[in-house]
């Protein structure tokens, strides 16, 4: 196979699996990543894990030149490159509007002169806002939400007009969008504007929604990656995990296995042009029980995790994926079950060196009254 595959951010935690998947199966892979440093250290040097095979370009999304040079040959894009971030994002308004959105502009820019076979570009759940509700008498809620006064309040889950807690259900890709932080706008961007640039050019793209993603490689010095490799970090550092709200908000957890199998359907299989799908378990868990896994895996089971009864503006209550759609038209289905990726999580982080930068992240957001 001599097709060429370029993945931006690929130097990265999903990028660098996805590249190994690429490289076994026969492709020719490059990299354009700019090794930010709150991702890949201060040294910004390539990753010890990157394959040797993948040719690496160093530089920024934003720069329509380098971004030229990377799409020389190529067959098909991966487009993972971007700020990640929930809370961050809030703050660092335009740091993540820069590189996010200006930066998929400028890759949609080149590709209108060179259109490629395939695009399929990374989106997240945090588009969604709160996942999908019903009542207790199975009626459909849409576009719900917390306001201020209960959160201030310590009531976290939502209700209904009558005082009824409503019930969270699995999300599918056709819940309305309800934007609630930065990240989530721009991730929304990356997506609409992919999918609007795919079909005017005729360049077959695809988004998928990731939801909750864990697995190695992922960066334990970034106090804004996945909650498992902050609660991963902080417990390696001897700290308690913090908790937002009451820590019953429920999540689905997806190994990065499974999301580089998604990745590769979305690039091969024909129906997937012009759609989006969701990426997960299928799954839900309570933030306390992934604490509580963790712990247990690490064996740091006698550091309980610090339940901070903080709102932080952004989050959301509950959310987790409907994959319905991902299995009936990509064939996707999740093979790691979260016990055996939590294993082969803690195998990994046997060595690895986290710097704990999550206390000063929460100062942070406290100083900007970004939680209440």
């Amino acid at each position: 196979m001599n097709k060429r595959i370029l993945i931006t951010g690929g130097a990265g935690f999903i990028g660098s699996h996805l590249a190994d998947e690429l490289h076994k199966l026969g492709y020719q892979v490059r990299v354009l990543d700019s090794l930010l440093s709150q991702v890949h250290g201060s040294a910004g040097k390539k990753p010890d894990y990157l394959n040797p095979e993948v040719d690496l370009i160093v530089g920024d999304i934003q720069n329509p030149k380098i971004v030229r040079r990377a799409l020389e040959g190529v067959d098909a894009v991966y487009h993972l490159a971007a700020a990640v971030g929930v809370g961050q994002s809030m703050y660092e308004i335009s740091k993540y509007t820069h590189i996010n959105n200006a930066g998929t502009a400028v890759l949609l820019q080149e590709l209108t002169d060179r259109p490629v076979e395939r695009l399929v570009v990374a989106s997240s759940m945090s588009i969604y806002g709160e996942g999908l509700y019903c009542t207790p008498d199975g009626v459909i809620c849409t576009a719900v939400d917390r306001n201020l006064k209960q959160l201030k309040e310590g009531r976290w889950e939502l209700y209904n007009e009558k005082g009824e807690q409503l019930i969270p259900i699995p999300t599918p890709e056709t819940k309305t969008p309800t934007l609630a932080s930065v990240y989530a706008l721009s991730k929304y961007d990356q997506e609409q504007m992919s999918l609007i640039v795919g079909r005017a050019y005729n360049i077959p793209t695809v988004a998928l929604r990731f939801f909750n993603v864990y697995g190695p490689r992922q960066a334990l010095s970034n106090p804004y990656t996945g909650v498992l490799a902050i609660f991963a970090s902080r417990l390696l550092n001897n700290q308690p995990p913090l908790i937002y709200e009451d820590g019953f908000q429920r999540r689905d957890f997806v190994s990065v296995h499974d999301i580089v199998q998604a990745l590769y359907l979305a690039l091969v299989v024909p129906d997937a042009t012009g759609r989006v799908f969701n990426v997960g378990s299928g799954r839900a868990y309570t933030v306390r029980e992934i604490a509580e896994h963790v712990a247990r895996v690490l064996g740091k089971e006698h550091i309980q995790p610090k339940i901070t009864h903080k709102y932080r503006i952004g989050d959301i209550r509950h959310c987790f994926a409907d994959i319905s759609l991902a299995a009936r038209i990509l064939g996707y289905k999740p093979r790691i079950t979260l016990e055996v990726g939590l294993v082969e999580l803690a195998n990994w982080l046997e060595g690895q060196v986290a710097v704990d930068y999550v206390t000063r992240a929460q100062a942070e957001l406290d100083a900007r009254r970004l939680t209440v």
